[in-house]
């Protein structure tokens, strides 16, 4: 096997082959230092602690591992209606030889298996037997997929769990429901499943929105927890969404470990701002938190103590008869029922978290009140009216010391640190001199799930043809065929097609979650041993 650097953090570990790599995937369990493992169609990718484990040490151990020649254990069998009326069905049987009739006929007739997880909570990489099934993904992405497409991309069948951008070849729909959180497992396409399709020929319509009724039933669910509660009694300490930002979540630690499920961590963008958030206001480091990108207008319920860290901006605290006054960064500050937190426009950061003693407290999703953008896990983003009751996780004194930290604004330059790999070798000599010898500038085309970046020089592949789905790390850097980066942020997806080429260190994370559009960013390599 060959072991390469996904980043200071991760080793992507290639196999032979499908069957290969889902035997070592099953063989690394229990491994000193391993957090998380994510199979993809021939290779592994481990997470590791550096403080547990050195890179060298867990490759040495990974590398003599011996594989179990067993079967690999199934998981159980599900069913999947399919109605074949799928936008891309001509021409991907165009593309494998064949007519539509007759994919259809051995699509059906294949033997299916879930190999692995990733992209999205719910999406399964089904893999058959029948040769017939390698297509290539769609030159042009969509950026719209409907929920229940059902899709064909190398050799996998794949089944989108909600609506989201998307490459593959779309044969059909369904309307059973990929991904229930309050089912066991969640996931109906989990790795071992035996699946069989079968087709739908009466006109019933199909459901464009599975993943609609799932969220509505979240929304109930959060409504009536919130009746119970009744956050708006003075009893209860809570805060209120006067006028949302851009993009208001409610954030924490994140979820790891979900990896088999198809569900990456998440978690807030800005970890060093959710500590020192936390620490103001004598919360553990880990209580849930808001993050705001941009200004917004918060009004607190009963007493309490806040704080404001990452972004810097005017922050003013407005009380019940309109006297305002102003809010240092970083410090907490005592509230009172009625007072109202004006944030400002950010000078320099992109976002700002809030916290408040005793830590914001909705309903969990798989051990954590994190907000996932990409995958729908978690509370939907705030609006206005929208009221979060304060829990009591405070364990320890409010810490009044404020750090200072220089954030960017638009127009800076910010140096980034990163390691090259896995998938460097995929590219010219003089793409990866161009990737650290020119700048490259933070597009509005950003959010939680990555950075696009612009450069004058793209980035020029030596290796053509597609990348079989490979796990990806926060903070990786992949490059689509456009030869123009994608800088990973806490909310991407597990897996992808596309070669990566670098990542960042993990001391650089906390900074990249900060730039805002017109920053220029400089990446400096680390020398990996």
């Amino acid at each position: 096997m060959r072991i390469l650097t996904a980043s200071d953090h991760a080793l992507l570990v290639e196999a032979a082959d499908l069957d290969e790599a889902m035997r070592l995937n099953l063989a690394w369990d229990g491994v000193h230092g391993v957090v998380e493992r994510i199979p993809g169609a021939r290779t592994v990718l481990v997470r590791f602690d550096p403080l547990a484990v050195s890179a060298a040490d867990l490759a040495r151990e990974l590398a003599a591992t011996e594989i179990d020649s067993a079967h690999l254990p199934a998981t159980g069998e599900v069913t999947v209606p399919v109605r074949y009326d799928g936008e891309d069905l001509d021409e991907a049987a165009s593309l494998l030889g064949v007519s539509a009739s007759e994919l259809v006929n051995r699509h059906l007739a294949a033997e299916w298996t879930v190999a692995f997880s990733g992209f999205a909570p719910g999406f399964g990489y089904v893999v058959s037997s029948d040769p017939l099934f390698d297509v290539p993904r769609r030159s042009s992405p969509r950026t719209r997929v409907p929920a229940g497409s059902v899709a064909l991309a190398g050799q996998f069948t794949g089944v989108y769990p909600r609506e989201s951008p998307g490459g593959w070849q779309l044969i059909g729909r369904t309307d059973a429901l990929m991904w229930d959180i309050d089912r066991d497992p969640p996931a109906l396409l989990s790795p071992g499943t035996t699946v069989r399709f079968e087709q739908v020929r009466a006109q019933a319509v199909m459901s464009d929105n599975a993943d609609d009724r799932a969220d509505a039933r979240r929304v109930t669910e959060r409504d009536a927890a919130a009746s119970a509660t009744d956050p708006g009694s003075p009893a209860s300490p809570a805060v209120e969404v006067v006028r949302p930002s851009m993009q208001l979540l409610v954030q924490d630690a994140g979820r790891p470990g979900f990896a088999a499920l198809g569900v990456s961590a998440s978690g807030v963008a800005d970890r060093r701002a959710m500590r020192e958030a936390n620490r103001a206001v004598g919360n553990a480091s880990g209580a849930a938190v808001l993050e705001s990108v941009g200004g917004a207008v918060l009004r607190f319920r009963g007493a309490g103590v806040a704080a404001v860290t990452g972004a810097v901006g005017t922050l003013d605290l407005i009380d019940a008869d309109g006297v305002a006054r102003r809010i240092a960064h970083g410090a907490p500050f005592a509230t009172v029922e009625g007072d109202e937190l004006t944030l400002g426009h950010p000078t320099s950061g992109l976002r700002y978290v809030i916290a408040v003693r005793g830590g914001v407290a909705v309903d969990t999703a798989l051990d954590s009140r994190a907000s996932d953008t990409l995958a729908g896990l978690g509370p939907d983003p705030l609006a206005a009216g929208d009221v979060l009751r304060i829990g009591d996780s405070a364990r320890h004194p409010v810490e009044p010391d404020v750090t200072p930290r220089t954030l960017p604004a638009s127009g800076d330059v910010v140096d980034l640190e990163i390691t090259l790999g896995p998938r460097d070798d995929w590219f010219t000599p003089a793409a990866l001199s161009t990737l650290a010898g020119q700048e490259w500038t933070v597009t509005p085309r950003s959010d939680r799930v990555g950075i696009r970046l612009e450069g004058d020089r793209p980035l020029a592949r030596s290796v053509g043809g597609e990348l079989p789905s490979e796990g990806a790390v926060t903070g990786a850097i992949q490059v689509p065929p456009d030869g123009q980066p994608v800088l990973f942020l806490p909310d991407h997806p597990l897996t992808g097609g596309y070669p990566i080429i670098g990542a960042l260190t993990d001391r650089s994370l906390d900074l990249a979650a900060q730039l805002p559009p017109g920053v220029r960013i400089r990446f400096i390599v680390k020398e990996t041993s």
